[in-house]
């Protein structure tokens, strides 16, 4: 294969280097000044990645001999992430205008632009190495995005912390990848698939544990969860937004693509620890959620609930078990998004951030718009019929129950019960509580269309994409088998 041939396939990838490369260039030069130009122009590089996918960059086969693989299932998790990047970006100025006298700087942006690139490498990789370089790439800048609002003590000590977890899950995962490739002599999926095909080792045992276990750091699955509250917290609203959409899409395709295409023989052993950091993760959630105040917590420890869901699709494998993941994290990204530009809807008199959920009551009379919003996506996060979130468990559900795991699917399905409880918490808490002083300020036009999109999205009307979202998925999926 030719090497033009072989750019063209990282083509979404080169596009957000360079694309960040140059912004970060005018960001150096025009100052403060250039961070509208350079924000809009971020989104016009994550639109021009996103254009980019239906080439080669979807096509199948691999690039540099292996360690890099364009296909269906990285371009729809590309797609999911570019999409969630651009609205971190959308929804950023406002919140920095009003918020602890930090101004949006053009860094942000460009901070986004390089995470993404990670990201991307990541759901392509077909090597251990590329993995652990486009993880890292994404860890980095991840690790500044949360502590980017200098003055703010809990967004420098939500940096300080994410970092160092985030350098002790990297070492697990890099203990992991060196025993892996010390017992299958290679760091390609492939040859690494053929180690485990050819017979039980305790150390590509030990070396598998090791591995998903830096990676349930990084979809923050339970046991691995402890710094997901803190993090998303203390950082600013919008980079917590990002946090809780596109690296967990990154996060979970990858863990996806490494059991099926790297572990794909020893299922019966990745199985197990799957299922229980699902069940640990469903069940964990939702207790933990019950007794929080502040409303990014409660939104933390969904994301730990609703990750636990999508493992339950992993668990499953086959391809419809994979369909079933990337059916729920599409869906889950909408619902997530959506929550969070309610969150930065709540400001006091003062214009500052308000983050209590006893500041929720009563919304229904203040801002019956917000409130309706907010009250679709909280059934939908549970779960509740007719709305989407309803299709993507019964999705996980279903191809767990085909897999044979119905015990497993049983326990999941009873467990999510416990999640709806604070989930109606907060509808409650906005309908029928006595009213607490109204939010300040009126909704951003950019913002007030995205809420629109995501809620109708989510609601009834969204039905008729659903069929188009199964076959995607599915074509998807199939590009792993």
């Amino acid at each position: 294969m030719s090497y033009s041939m072989q750019l063209m396939m990282v083509l979404p990838e080169l596009v957000l280097s360079l694309g960040a490369i140059l912004l970060m260039l005018v960001a150096a030069w025009g100052g403060q000044n250039s961070t509208k130009l350079v924000s809009w122009a971020s989104i016009a590089v994550l639109i021009g990645a996103g254009i980019s996918l239906a080439g080669p960059a979807s096509a199948g086969g691999e690039a540099f001999g292996g360690l890099y693989r364009p296909d269906m299932f990285a371009a729809f998790a590309k797609a999911l992430i570019f999409f969630a990047a651009a609205v971190s970006i959308l929804i950023a100025p406002r919140f920095f205008q009003t918020s602890s006298g930090d101004d949006l700087r053009p860094e942000y942006p460009v901070l986004i632009l390089l995470s993404a690139a990670g990201m991307g490498m990541m759901v392509s990789a077909g090597d251990l190495m590329s993995l652990y370089v486009g993880l890292e790439l994404m860890s980095l800048a991840s690790y500044v995005l949360a502590s980017f609002m200098r003055r703010d003590t809990r967004s420098a000590e939500a940096g300080l912390k994410y970092f160092v977890l985030g350098a002790l899950a990297s070492g697990i995962l890099l203990y992991g990848i060196s025993l892996v490739y010390g017992f299958s002599g290679t760091t390609l999926f492939a040859g690494i698939a053929d180690a485990y095909a050819g017979g039980r080792s305790i150390g590509l045992m030990f070396g598998l544990v090791f591995v998903f276990a830096g990676l349930a750091f990084k979809i923050s699955a339970v046991p691995f969860h402890m710094w997901t509250p803190d993090v998303y917290e203390g950082a600013p609203t919008p980079v917590t937004a990002f946090f809780a959409s596109a690296p967990k899409v990154a996060a979970v395709a990858l863990a996806t693509r490494v059991a099926i295409e790297a572990m794909g023989p020893a299922i019966h052993d990745w199985r197990q620890i799957v299922i229980f950091a699902a069940l640990a993760s469903i069940i964990f959630g939702a207790v933990a959620a019950i007794g929080q105040t502040n409303i990014k917590r409660l939104l933390a420890y969904s994301s730990i609930n609703n990750v636990g869901f999508a493992l339950i699709g992993l668990a499953a494998g086959g391809e419809a078990g994979v369909s079933s993941v990337l059916y729920y994290m599409a869906i889950y990204v909408v619902m997530t998004l959506g929550s969070f530009l309610i969150v930065l809807q709540m400001r006091g008199p003062d214009g500052q951030p308000v983050e209590t959920i006893a500041s929720l009551s009563g919304m229904s009379r203040n801002r019956p718009g917000l409130a309706l919003a907010f009250a679709i996506f909280m059934f939908s996060l549970a779960g509740i019929p007719p709305l989407l979130g309803f299709f993507a468990k019964l999705q996980v559900f279903v191809a767990a129950v085909h897999a044979g795991l119905f015990i497993f699917a049983a326990v999941g399905a009873a467990a999510s019960a416990i999640g709806a409880y604070y989930y109606l918490k907060i509808v409650k808490t906005m309908y029928f509580d006595e009213p607490a002083e109204a939010f300040s300020g009126r909704t951003d036009p950019v913002e007030g269309a995205l809420l629109v999109v995501a809620a109708a999205v989510i609601s009834p009307l969204g039905w008729p994409l659903l069929g188009y979202l199964e076959i995607f998925t599915a074509s998807a999926a199939k590009a792993l088998f």
